[in-house]
């Protein structure tokens, strides 16, 4: 569904507020509740960083961590 909408509903992609701009991607099973984090590398591309299944109303801390990290990471090699 994101991929072909124009302006995607904060129910299913928003900014975590307690982040330094990684986002978070719901997709939403009859099973599971699974959460893609993820950051933008300029206006047109989406960044992947981490996947997990979310078992509790917030999200878990150190997937918002690992999601920095790897944005940090990757923000280092682009430049270099």
């Amino acid at each position: 569904m994101i991929r072909f909408e124009q302006r995607v509903s904060t129910k299913f992609f928003k900014q975590l507020q307690s982040s330094d701009g990684i986002y978070e991607v719901r997709v939403i099973t009859s099973f599971k509740s699974i959460r893609i984090l993820c950051f933008f590398d300029g206006a047109d591309l989406i960044v992947l960083s981490n996947c997990f299944v979310k078992k509790t109303q917030k999200t878990p801390k150190k997937e918002i961590t690992k999601a920095e990290k790897i944005k940090t990471e990757y923000l280092k090699d682009k430049s270099s």
